[in-house]
């Protein structure tokens, strides 16, 4: 135990050790807020993608010595919303862009003016969601809050305490979530997001106050289960550095000791993933021996690297300046996010301008998006996220370029596709708009996968590995093989009022398997029509189009 840390109020210095503190106890317990994602699917985990997103946020504070709190809080706003990732690192970056307006001016916060920051954190949080769900991230924001009112309002009121009420008003909020949701009560754990929010707390109090009164509101606090993922804090010496991520596909991967391994190699490490897959991120002035190094491992998937000091001047030289007129009639152009290589070729022969590779599992940020949209040359822009879990950080982009970027909220690969080929070139934006949401709400989804977890959902009890159906994003059947669940979810659908079906086939489908189940689709179905295509997709075997 260390001494405590005498603190009178909250100034800059303070409030950057604060957010070093939750990155280190969030880094810690990440894969246990992971493991409590109530969905089977193989998707961008709520703990990663909060990881990521505080990730972002420290890393745009690290170099700064402002003395006072509102210059550090503004740099975490914009940090977490470029580093946005999924629906829970979305909303977590608005939690951080209330606290950022709260204090604005102010270069040190009193306990009443940091528990009105708290509480206006989740005030923001909320107005940012159209309705707001009771049993989420949002819910505990809000009791965090008002239990840091509450201390705060004592006469012996103090930063520490505040603190320490708002993680503990977390965590019984975090222990009520299940009476108000049935998902998380049928599936017997507690919201995950709501949970990382808690852990963030956690991390602040630890750094403000080592003292046994201030964890005394805390006891109890169950302790991480896995090793702990070390996240290294420094960011390079010369500037930016490169973003480099891939996969690295393998037999037996040893992720934490290719975590230490690459943490001689740069900062900002994330080393995620099962024996078969592992997800690598880091910042480095050396991507080739990062890439060489990982590449002794296993194969390597997905491989981006990113200058970020050369995106970081594009971004700020594109402010005020229009952007081109590119060379379609009507002026617009069409962003997508993809994953796998046939579906981006699908996507890029059908015309759109630039993929963002990402989606399941590796859901892009606010900054990849606006930095593919500054990429095009035209001055308004469709934007298609094709995943459920990656509208939201896309919705963010509107409000950060000159462009005009219009989000049409596709779930899906078909959705995206069908969206894409109803865009006509001479067609006026609001018109074409107009045209691509109708498109992609007539079409229907199956997705074939397997649960990565043991849980229940929509009243189906599934087991981790077996072979679940989504219908449009609704878990519907699990089974033995892929040709049974896709002959039961359009069964469900009803075929006869459909005509095509188009079969996505993903990496992991043999060649065997698509045979059978293409015979099945046309034994069973005669009326439908079936084309094949190669869409590379990770994680899930098959993604079907009908419509």
């Amino acid at each position: 135990m260390v001494a405590a840390i005498k603190v009178t109020g909250v100034d800059g210095p303070l409030f950057k050790r604060a957010l070093l503190g939750s990155l280190t106890w969030l880094s810690a317990n990440h894969e246990e807020v992971n493991r409590l994602n109530v969905f089977p699917v193989p998707d961008g985990d709520t703990g990663t993608n909060m990881l990521l997103t505080l990730q972002s946020a420290v890393e745009d504070v690290k170099e700064s010595n402002a003395a006072e709190v509102s210059k550090i809080a503004k740099l975490a706003s914009h940090g977490s919303l470029m580093g946005a990732r999924g629906n829970s690192g979305v909303i977590l970056s608005q939690i951080f862009r209330g606290f950022a307006r709260a204090v604005e001016g102010k270069s040190s916060l009193t306990p009443g003016e940091l528990a009105a920051a708290f509480e206006e954190a989740a005030n923001a949080a909320y107005r940012a969601v159209n309705k707001p769900t009771e049993g989420t991230i949002l819910t505990v924001a809000r009791e965090a809050g008002r239990a840091a009112a509450t201390a705060a309002s004592a006469p012996d009121a103090n930063v520490p305490r505040v603190i320490a009420a708002a993680a503990a008003g977390a965590r019984a909020a975090v222990l009520k979530t299940p009476s108000q949701l049935q998902i998380l009560r049928d599936a017997g754990v507690v919201d995950a997001g709501g949970f990382g929010l808690q852990l963030i707390l956690e991390g602040m109090l630890k750094t403000v106050e080592e003292s046994d009164p201030a964890f005394a509101a805390l006891a109890g606090v169950k302790k991480p289960v896995t090793p702990a993922a070390q996240i290294s804090l420094d960011l390079p010496e010369g500037g930016w550095g490169y973003c480099t991520e891939f996969l690295i596909e393998g037999n037996n991967l040893d992720t934490e000791l290719i975590r230490g391994q690459i943490e001689s190699l740069g900062n900002s490490v994330l080393v995620v993933g099962e024996p078969e897959l592992v997800k690598v991120h880091v910042h480095t002035d050396d991507p080739t021996s990062v890439i060489n190094l990982a590449g002794g491992y296993g194969k390597l998937l997905k491989l981006n690297v990113g200058d970020m000091s050369t995106q970081h001047r594009r971004i700020l030289d594109s402010e005020g300046k229009p952007g081109g007129s590119g060379t379609r009639p009507n002026g617009v152009g069409i962003v997508a996010v993809v994953a796998g290589n046939g579906l981006v070729d699908i996507f890029r022969g059908l015309g759109v301008d630039a993929v963002i590779q990402g989606g399941q599992t590796m859901n892009p940020s606010t900054q990849d998006m606006l930095t593919a949209i500054e990429s095009v040359p035209y001055d308004e822009v469709v934007l298609l996220p094709n995943n459920g879990n990656v509208v939201a950080a896309a919705k963010q982009v509107i409000g950060l370029t000159k462009k005009k970027v219009h989000v049409v909220e596709t779930h899906s690969v078909p959705q995206g596709v069908s969206a894409v080929v109803a865009f006509r070139p001479e067609r006026a934006g609001e018109e074409n708009l107009r045209a691509m949401k109708a498109e992609a709400e007539r079409v229907q989804t199956i997705e074939v996968t397997h649960a990565v977890r043991d849980t229940r959902s929509n009243g189906v009890k599934v087991k981790k590995g077996d072979v679940i159906g989504l219908i449009n994003d609704r878990l519907e059947f699990a089974g033995d093989d892929y040709a049974e669940v896709v002959n039961k979810a359009l069964s469900k659908l009803g075929p006869d009022a459909y005509e095509l079906v188009t079969v996505y086939r993903g990496e992991q489908a043999s060649d065997a398997e698509l045979a059978r189940l293409e015979s099945e689709i046309r034994t069973n179905y005669p009326g439908l029509e079936v084309e094949v295509q190669q869409g590379g997709q990770h994680h899930y075997p098959f993604i079907l189009s009908v419509e």
